[in-house]
Order: structure tokens, then sequence, then C-alpha cells
């Protein structure tokens, strides 16, 4: 079975990161989140030392706090125990942002936008791989269809990151990698990680 794209080793509950505020007559409709205000919630997020201490950390597994993102976004602060990571994946339709709160997370990323369906396998072209190094306060923002894999390489330090997604995730697409072939594992819905 496919390790979930957020950890099984903690029930998700409730954050403490306030809700968009309500106006005189009811809640306020608000636009949809941008990359660039998710990464902004993410950085103010990681800030909050109180929020970041109160995850509890389990030596093996990924732990989780689900949180109220800005605009109706799916938000999630996560643990991250020495030798994790997510594998290669994507959050289909859903723009986001990520930033490391604590420890250091390094992040494998497409520089090329892939075909959204109708493949299996593909063969990735030369010079389309990234890779960088996330310490305390660095994080990025991507679109639609970004293909990732998410580590916590220290043999012994745990990590802290804070995601936001927009809209909440409809889907995330698993893949393996081998060399350059890409190739799509499984399509997961909300209730295969929740």
């Amino acid at each position: 079975m496919p390790a979930p794209s957020f950890p099984a080793a903690a029930s998700p509950s409730p954050g403490s990161v306030p809700a968009p505020t309500s106006g005189p007559t009811g809640p306020s409709p608000s636009p949809s989140p941008t990359a660039a205000e998710l990464l902004d919630f993410v950085r103010r997020t990681a800030a909050d030392a109180g929020l970041i201490a109160s995850l509890p950390l389990d030596p093996e597994g990924r732990t989780w706090i689900r949180l109220d993102g800005p605009g109706g976004s799916e938000a999630w602060l996560i643990g991250w125990p020495p030798g994790t990571g997510t594998g290669w994946h994507d959050h289909a339709d859903s723009i986001g942002a990520f930033l490391t709160a604590s420890g250091t997370l390094k992040e494998h990323s497409l520089a090329a936008r892939l075909p959204t369906d109708g493949w299996k396998t593909l063969e990735l072209t030369e010079g389309i791989d990234r890779s960088r190094e996330l310490t305390p306060g660095q994080g990025r923002a991507f679109g639609r269809h970004h293909v990732h894999e998410v580590l916590n390489e220290s043999a012994d330090e745990h990590a802290v990151s804070v995601h936001a997604y927009y809209p909440p995730l409809p889907q995330i697409r698993r893949y393996s990698r081998t060399d350059a072939v890409l190739r799509l594992e499984q399509t997961e819905s909300p209730e295969d990680w929740q």
C-alpha cells in the first residue's frame, strides 16, 4: 500500500489558525486565494512557535494537524521523522504552497508541465529535474499539476512544515520513477488519506 500523502500516524484535528473573518450579515465571500497568498499564509503560520511546538512528533511515521487555510483552502502542519518522504506525486487541479518551519526538507520536482490525462508512462527529457533544500523559513508556491517529491533526508532530526492547497485537494496522483521514466501508479481521493 503506498504511503499516504498525509501521515497516518496521528489523527487530524482542527488547528488553531483562525478562519477568515465574518462580515456584519454573515460570512464574507472570499475570493479564491492565489499561490502567493497561500505562500504568505504558510510563512505566517510557520512563524507561530506555539503552533509548531503543538504538533506531536512520532519517531517512525509522519504526523499532522489540519488547519483552517485562507479563502476555503486546505492546510496542514506536518511532522517528518528522519528518512521519510512523500514519493513522487502531484495535487491535480490544486495550486499550493509549503514552507519548512523546522529542520530541513528536500524537494525534487519536474520543471515541465505534464499532460494531465490519458497517459500511464512518460519518458522525461534531460534538464527538467530540479532539487532544492528548504531550511526553516524557506518554501515555495506551485501551480496546478506540479509533480514533486518531498523528503526529510536527515538521519537524526525531525522536520516540520506547513502546506496549503486550493481548491481543497480533489485528488492526488502518485508516480513511480526509474531514471527518465515516470509512471502513473495510482490516483487517490480524499477518503484515501483523511
